[in-house]
């Protein structure tokens, strides 16, 4: 029996149009943007100047708060300039352009063989070091710093690992790929996550409209101690942590409390071939799978891509910018962000990039909402959307709260099942973060 979270969700067509697209690697532009807000938590503070000649592979800024990451340069070529730039959350922030210069000079001590060692030979605190001098983060999406995530609370015990290779998001196919042409390196990778947190059983989480990658990863596993591989069923939102945590051990992680809770630690499998790369072969996180796509995209493609390209070079690379393009998005269509212009870099955190023409993109009017309650039985959560989008509009904060307004993950089923178009997500993000600033204020 496939397994599945029990409570909401919905099922957006696939659009996997770039599933049988092998993964080509990017060619580099003149020049490279690396973004020092690569992670959540605070920026990597610059360690380069002006004008300074760097290496592929060569650390250029630290992380130096708890919650951050650091960051590497992804060419070989001389510093330009540090200067604020336009990034995807539509303001600047600090950016090291670096002029590209030839061929990579690769820092010293990096393996760029493709020899797979199985073998590790590092302590579950080296592990834990390397991943942090490597700038690993979070490869789904949230790009939170992986060797913090690996740090377990003093009074907590991980149980479990669950490698999520879900990707439930329609359009996207970066992880897919990824299992089918790396799946060596990610299970060495899961058995290294598992070594770091003293855990002796993982699970890696597939949904069942990839079986080309369950079968491999399958008949791979059987030679890794530990490793079991999960056939999901394909359900959005699968991949959401709470959701394959509910789905493979049967365990809920409660209200405002984290997958440790219950023992739990969930980590992409993009991220577990980071780590593999960091600890076996001390390579740093400079590139990443991304999937370029889209409708009427001329050859929607998969490409092993170096951090900070504009966005604009892998789209000329995947046939160029269609001409009815009206919204650009990083990630999928479900819980991607919109983007002002193609000039923005590709950073650790985007795994997609998404051109839609006019016609999906238009947004429909909005009806009044007709009480159906199909939002609350997509929700997975729960929640009652259509009544937190009236106390916000209501600016009834504290019954917003009461509510569970902090629990919404920002999925986006309800207002993609919703027939009267109500912008339900919109409001709730808007509720969100208004709730969010009346909790902190209330903690100082």
């Amino acid at each position: 029996m496939l397994k599945t979270f029990p409570k909401g969700g919905v099922h957006p067509d696939d659009c996997k149009l770039t599933a049988k697209s092998p993964i080509f690697v990017a060619t580099l532009p003149d020049k490279v943007y690396i973004m020092l807000n690569q992670s959540a938590g605070a920026p990597a503070v610059p360690i380069v100047k002006k004008g300074d000649k760097v290496k592929t592979g060569q650390l250029i800024a630290k992380g130096e708060a708890f919650i951050s990451s650091n960051v590497h340069s992804p060419v070989t070529g001389t510093i330009d300039k540090i200067d604020p730039i336009l990034d995807a959350t539509g303001y600047k922030h600090q950016a090291i352009i670096i002029n590209v210069e030839g061929e990579d000079t690769w820092e010293e001590g990096i393996d760029i063989t493709n020899n797979l060692i199985k073998e590790i030979k590092a302590t579950p605190q080296e592990i834990i070091e390397k991943i942090k001098n490597a700038g690993i983060v979070g490869l789904g999406g949230a790009a939170f710093p992986t060797h913090v995530k690996l740090t377990i609370p003093q009074g907590k015990v991980a149980e479990y690992l669950l490698i999520n290779g879900a990707e439930c998001e329609p359009y996207l196919t970066c992880d897919h790929r990824l299992m089918l042409e790396k799946p060596e390196e990610i299970l060495v990778g899961t058995s290294i996550i598992m070594k770091a947190l003293g855990v002796h059983r993982a699970f890696i989480g597939i949904e069942n409209n990839k079986l080309d990658a369950i079968e491999l990863l399958t008949k791979l596993a059987k030679d890794y101690n530990g490793i079991e591989v999960v056939t999901l069923k394909k359900k959005y939102p699968q991949g959401a942590e709470k959701q394959l945590i509910k789905a493979i051990t049967g365990r809920e992680v409660p209200s405002g409390k984290l997958p440790i809770e219950v023992g739990c630690v969930v980590q992409n499998v993009g991220t577990a071939k980071a780590i593999y790369d960091a600890v076996q072969k001390n390579m740093p996180l400079i590139e990443r799978v991304v999937t370029v796509t889209g409708p009427n995209v001329s050859k929607p493609s998969n490409f092993l891509s170096r951090i900070g390209i504009p966005l604009k070079h892998l789209i000329e690379l995947a046939g160029g910018l269609p001409e009815d393009t009206a919204k650009l998005i990083s990630g999928g269509p479900m819980m991607g962000k919109t983007l002002s212009n193609t000039d923005i870099p590709l950073t650790k955190a985007m795994g997609g990039i998404l051109l839609f023409p006019y016609n999906f993109s238009k947004r429909l009017d909005p009806y009044p909402c007709i009480r159906c309650g199909r939002c609350v039985h997509a929700c997975p959560m729960g929640l009652e959307p259509f009544y937190l989008e009236k106390l916000v509009i209501k600016e009834r904060w504290e019954d917003a709260e009461k509510h569970w307004i902090i629990d919404c993950m920002e999925c986006g089923s309800c207002q993609y099942i919703c027939p009267a178009k109500r912008p339900l997500l919109d409001y709730i993000r808007l509720g969100k973060n208004k709730v969010s600033a009346i909790i902190r204020s209330r903690k100082n």
